[in-house]
Order: structure tokens, then C-alpha cells, then sequence
């Protein structure tokens, strides 16, 4: 009975990966044929991801500006608050953890709509790729924060800081030395998901850009509106060619070994 019950999970478990990868494949598939319509049979080309890495590599840098910007940002800000939240046991530490987190729970043109009333004033940084690095901390910074915290929080952590202080080891010290290396795996999965979370956000991205700072995510939503569909899919195919190695490297290091305190 058991494994009568693991197959049938197993396979809907396939049927759900075939239904969500398929159309993917399928799109990949069309940005590397020399016509869509006529499928494999018209042969295979490189032609249209030339031609998006040719019109759209502008955007494509901006992307990996944006992503790289945002998560200098966010370790500099959420490594150590995630520290301090997960060390200060007070009611005021849940409420900012909450407030931290509200940039999640709300639609991502909300955010910045909101951005937008009180900064938009100030034409230099509103027409700058500064303002969407502006918008993608903000939606970012939590999943750091929060991986941190739930690091900084295990009670090892708390041991081997204890034993650093006894021993005479000042609090930058005890913070470089001690706690950084044995939440290294935590800080390094919360860096993956800000940079891929900021390389594929669109609707934060969307009201934020101009035409001179536009980035992957909005490129290829116009480039399945206004051009045929072979250079969509090819957009799609670079995109993926990005993001994939990223999504892999996460999937790795949460599988990685058990957290090991060092002494």
C-alpha cells in the first residue's frame, strides 16, 4: 500500500514539473527555431539571441547592475540586522521584523507607486537605475533578514559567542570571527535568492524604469508585445540562460551538509 502511495505521488509530482516545464521548453524551443510556425522542421539558429543580446544587451547589463547593487545593499543592511533582531528578545524586535516584512505582503506596483510619490520629485535619482536598486532592497531585504535571524538564533551560535566573550573577545570580534563563518551557508542562500528575486521581479521594475533603464524583466514583456515571437522566445532563452545556474547554486547550497559550529 505504501508503495502503491508513493507512486502515485511521484507521479503527480511529474505530471506537475511536465505541466509548469513544458511550456517553458516549448518557449525556449521557438526563440531557437527559424520559424515558429513551422516548428523544428524549418532548422535551428542563433540568429534571434543574437539579435536580443544586439538590441537588448543594454538591459541586460542594467539586470545584473540592479541585482548585484541590490545585494551589496541589502548583506551591508540585513546581515546585521537579522543579527540584532534574533539577539533582542523584546516585543519592539517582533514589531520591526513585522514591519520589515510588509514590502512582501503588498502588490509590488503598491511599492512603488509609493516610492514614487515621495522620491519622485528628485528628477536625478527618479531617471537613475539607483531608484529601482531603491525598490528591490526594499523588496528584498526581508528574505535576508530573515535568514540571518533564524541563523543568529540557534542556540550554538549563542554558546560559542558566550565562550569568544569569556575569553576577552571584544563584539566586533566575537561578530567577524565567530558568528559570520558559522552562518556563512544562511547569509549565502539569502544572497541567491535576493539576486535572482531581483533579476526576475517585473511589476516593482515596471513603474520604476524609463526608457534609458530598462532591465531583463521589462525587455522581455516588450519584446513579446511589439516584436514576433521568435525574439520573445529568444529573449526568454537568455533569460533563462541567467537565471537557471542561480536557481541551481540555491538548490545546492540548501542541500548542502548540516551546519557544523566551529570553535
Amino acid at each position: 500500500m505504501k508503495r502503491v502511495l508513493f507512486i502515485l505521488q511521484l507521479a503527480l509530482t511529474l505530471l506537475m514539473c511536465a505541466f509548469l516545464l513544458v511550456p517553458v521548453g516549448m518557449s525556449i524551443m521557438a526563440g531557437l527555431t527559424q520559424n515558429y510556425f513551422r516548428g523544428i522542421s524549418s532548422g535551428l539558429t542563433l540568429k534571434w539571441v543574437i539579435q536580443v543580446w544586439h538590441d537588448y544587451q543594454g538591459a541586460i547589463l542594467n539586470s545584473l547592475y540592479v541585482a548585484l547593487a541590490t545585494l551589496a545593499i541589502v548583506a551591508v543592511l540585513g546581515v546585521p540586522a537579522g543579527y540584532i533582531l534574533a539577539r533582542w528578545r523584546s516585543r519592539y524586535a517582533r514589531w520591526i521584523e513585522e514591519l520589515l516584512t510588509l514590502p512582501i505582503a503588498l502588490p509590488g506596483l503598491a511599492s512603488a507607486l509609493a516610492l514614487i510619490s515621495v522620491y519622485g520629485g528628485v528628477r536625478a535619482f527618479r531617471e537613475s537605475l539607483a531608484f529601482i536598486v531603491a525598490g528591490h532592497v526594499v523588496f528584498t531585504l526581508p528574505f535576508m533578514v530573515r535568514a540571518v535571524s533564524a541563523a543568529c538564533a540557534d542556540g550554538r551560535i549563542k554558546v560559542l559567542e558566550e565562550g569568544a566573550a569569556s575569553l576577552g573577545a571584544r563584539f566586533l570580534r566575537r561578530f567577524f570571527t565567530v558568528v559570520l563563518p558559522n552562518i556563512r551557508s544562511e547569509i549565502v542562500a539569502g544572497a541567491l535568492i535576493v539576486v535572482t528575486l531581483s533579476l526576475g521581479e517585473f511589476n516593482l521594475t515596471w513603474m520604476l524604469h524609463t526608457p534609458e533603464t530598462k532591465t531583463l524583466p521589462v525587455g522581455l514583456a516588450d519584446a513579446y508585445a511589439s516584436l514576433r515571437l521568435e525574439v520573445g522566445s529568444a529573449y526568454t532563452a537568455v533569460f533563462f540562460l541567467i537565471i537557471v545556474p542561480l536557481l541551481v547554486l540555491l538548490q545546492v547550497t540548501g542541500r548542502g551538509r548540516p551546519r557544523t559550529a566551529k570553535r
